[in-house]
């Protein structure tokens, strides 16, 4: 079946095409009772704008955009991004938008497809996700006057406004607590050096470990997937002074440090404690339970869906904290052996 057209909306209704043009658009020209019947109409006959038409007019898109630079089965599993999104959505749909993804492999695909979407105006603004220092997609989007909000640390975000959560602070509250149970030896099994939150955690722990008196850790870089995980784990613990207690950067690289742990012979929690950090179902059903660093991820998201619907309708819109991951102790964290 063709796409339903203005024009067979107009012959529906009895007006000429710029009459229904007017209705669908929301202008004056047409009275009430006309406008609520041709868009009854429209809505009986399937019509959806075309974007092409839609950029024409200036109409808003009634979408806003997520392009996610990592592979698609980030999503399947890792849980953070479905968590976000969920709380996104859940945002969106009580506005009637809708969020527009895309996995993208390079910055140059990720910048395409900014420029595509502003261009045909599939999108009223965008998020801006896995910030860099001097990150090059904050000029670019400041430049196409493209409607985004940063969800990263302020320092990344230019004059766009952000939504993050104080990192450093989870990661000295982390620390506080395992060298309150005699901890002398903490690791770090970390995300991309590249990212803008990975250098925060970086520091901080470095920071926190001064302060405890404790040698420099050892930070390792990784993917996020389970198996660089796994190696990174596998590295620290054939090491002639391993660690006591590892942090890494999200749930799946903890379950498979688990399985590295078991491999060499060592329990859990006697012989090293493990953190994971979001908190998720999963840092739960493994045994022993993983301690986490925890937080309501699908409000992080909501938040960052309030805070660009409303620099959407030109509302003042500043930076926004939200809630940082506190620690949760579970059975993967006890004293170290004497």
């Amino acid at each position: 079946m063709k796409r339903p057209t203005i024009a067979d909306i107009a012959l529906r209704a009895g007006v000429s095409k710029v009459a229904v043009s007017y209705a669908l658009n929301d202008q004056p020209g047409v009275s009430d009772t006309t406008r609520a019947a041709i868009k009854a109409i429209a809505e009986e006959l399937g019509w959806r704008p075309n974007s092409a038409a839609r950029a024409l007019t200036g109409a808003r898109a009634q979408a806003v955009g997520l392009v996610v630079r990592r592979p698609a089965s980030t999503l399947g599993t890792e849980p953070f991004f479905m968590e976000f999104i969920s709380g996104i959505e859940h945002v969106l749909s009580d506005r009637a938008y809708a969020l527009m993804l895309q996995m993208v492999d390079s910055e140059a695909r990720e910048m395409e497809t900014y420029r595509r979407w502003w261009g045909e105006r599939r999108v009223d603004g965008v998020f801006l996700v896995d910030l860099r220092d001097g990150d090059p997609r904050v000029p670019a989007i400041e430049a196409l006057g493209l409607p985004a909000v940063v969800i990263g640390p302020p320092h990344t975000a230019g004059s766009l406004p952000a939504v993050w959560s104080d990192d450093a602070e989870s990661v000295r509250e982390t620390v506080r607590y395992l060298t309150a149970i005699g901890h002398r030896r903490i690791a770090r099994v970390a995300g991309p050096a590249g990212l803008a939150h990975t250098a925060v955690r970086d520091a901080a722990l470095r920071e926190g470990c001064a302060e405890a008196g404790l040698a420099e850790p050892e930070i390792l870089h990784t993917d996020y997937t389970g198996d660089k995980g796994a190696r990174a784990a596998r590295r620290l613990l054939i090491a002639a002074q391993r660690p006591t207690a590892m942090i890494f950067d999200n749930d799946i690289m903890a379950v498979a440090a688990l399985s590295v742990a078991q491999e060499l012979g060592l329990v859990i929690p006697r012989d090293l404690s493990v953190v994971a950090w979001d908190e998720s179902p999963l840092t739960q059903v493994v045994r022993p339970p993983l301690s986490a660093l925890a937080r309501d991820i699908p409000a992080y998201g909501a938040g960052a869906a309030r805070t660009l619907l409303a620099l959407l309708a030109n509302e003042p819109v500043g930076n926004v904290q939200e809630e940082y991951a506190r620690f949760v102790p579970r059975g993967s964290t006890a004293a170290p052996p004497a």
